[in-house]
């Protein structure tokens, strides 16, 4: 079956096979990197149960990764540990993959069985260049049949309209690809050696590293305390108080001269401040959020992850100043902060409505400096001060709304 044909996109996940989705539910059973554990059913566990006590432990897995301020993320090294971060929450995305870390995957399958168990990657590969294949052979096929209409014309003189349809025509629904068919991007199967057996998988080193945003590394360390960041010059771990204030710094534009303090440095409409307030909101409601920049969003939302469902709601942040006269004073031009074009709303809307996302506007308001202290940028309690909006939109469609 050809891969370009159109496939039924369900609500409920469609086109995942029974065994696929259970060794999801199997491999993806835990939403976040901690776990809780329970001892088997005593007598011990009862009384304490009636007491309200439990003897349920967590199991912490206590990961590493290291702040780069150049990209404004943290870097999982660890395979174990980005395994663990991925398969536990979908946190960050493989420097080398769409999104899981299958970069050593990959390698070993082309190296083991030439192929023929696909990762995500090379299935988009290979899709597209089928695609790229059924649209050099209908356009051969048209011209094929233009030519005859004009050889037809110039021996018999009768005029034939070319069809752009037919039997002669292939379509998506009768196009079949060409066996082994391959994608100029993706990696072929590495070569036979004459004199033995291809390179052993031993030999391999995962180069890949999880990618974390700022926003995912601190909700790690601050909410679940499963994440422990290195400082990238010296490889010692940072304390929250200096991860808080290094991950505002790296967003803020050089001031020449430096303010004399650090609390002077920092600003209330700080990008990791808006946005974290935002991945923090919707991430402790249960859902896994991702960044939505394929779609023109800021965020996209999943009820259980990429690997069971579509995300269904997609998000734009909007910040709003609580003094309009703080925006007029500051250093930062803030995305989205000025009011926009109708056309770019409608630009959005139908994009995320033609793949069946709906549309959130979430409106951050940015405390006033003449409220709240400067010193509260220094630790995490000025969090408390920001607030959350939301307007659902939904584009009007008249041959789907009729009813």
């Amino acid at each position: 079956m050809s891969l370009i044909t159109p496939s039924s996109r369900s609500r409920g996940g469609g086109g995942k096979g029974g065994a696929r989705k259970h060794e999801n539910n199997r491999i993806y059973a835990n939403p976040l990197p901690l776990l809780f554990v329970e001892p088997p059913p005593s007598r011990i566990g009862s009384v304490l149960g009636l007491l309200g006590l439990s003897l349920t432990r967590v199991e912490n897995p206590h990961c590493e990764g290291i702040f780069d301020p150049i990209t404004r993320s943290v870097w999982v090294s660890n395979p174990a540990h980005s395994l663990i971060l991925w398969r536990r929450g979908f946190f960050g995305k493989g420097d080398l993959s769409r999104s899981e870390p299958s970069w050593l995957a990959r390698q070993i399958n082309i190296r083991k069985s030439g192929g023929k168990q696909l990762t995500s990657e090379e299935i988009t590969a290979r899709r597209r260049a089928e695609r790229k294949q059924f649209k050099r052979d209908r356009a051969a096929a048209i011209a094929a049949v233009a030519e005859e209409a004009e050889t037809i014309f110039a021996t018999e003189g009768r005029v034939i309209q070319p069809a752009l349809s037919g039997p002669a025509i292939p379509s998506a629904a009768t196009w079949k690809p060409t066996p082994h068919l391959q994608s100029e991007d993706s990696p072929s199967p590495a070569p036979e050696e004459e004199d033995g057996p291809l390179e052993d998988e031993e030999s391999l080193v995962d180069v890949e590293h999880l990618q974390l945003t700022l926003q995912e590394a601190f909700f790690l360390l601050w909410n679940l305390d499963c994440l422990t960041v290195l400082d990238s010059t010296t490889m010692q771990p940072m304390t929250l108080q200096q991860i808080w204030i290094a991950f505002q710094k790296v967003e803020l534009p050089p001031q020449i001269p430096p303010p004399p303090t650090v609390a002077e440095t920092l600003q209330f409409d700080n990008p990791f401040l808006v946005n974290y307030v935002v991945y923090h909101h919707y991430r402790s409601l249960g859902w896994v959020v991702k960044g939505g920049i394929k779609f023109c969003v800021d965020y996209l939302l999943y009820k259980r992850g990429p690997v069971f469902t579509h995300a269904e709601l997609a998000l734009v942040v909007l910040p709003v100043y609580e003094d309009p006269e703080d925006q007029k004073t500051s250093s930062i031009d803030l995305h989205n902060s000025s009011p926009f074009a109708w056309s770019w709303l409608s630009t959005i809307n139908r994009v995320n409505s033609q793949v069946q996302k709906t549309l959130i506007l979430v409106y951050v308001t940015i405390p006033a400096k003449s409220r709240v202290s400067q010193n509260m940028l220094l630790t995490p309690a000025c969090l408390a001060h920001y607030s959350v909006r939301e307007v659902v939109l939904r584009r009007f469609i008249p041959a789907r709304m009729r009813d």
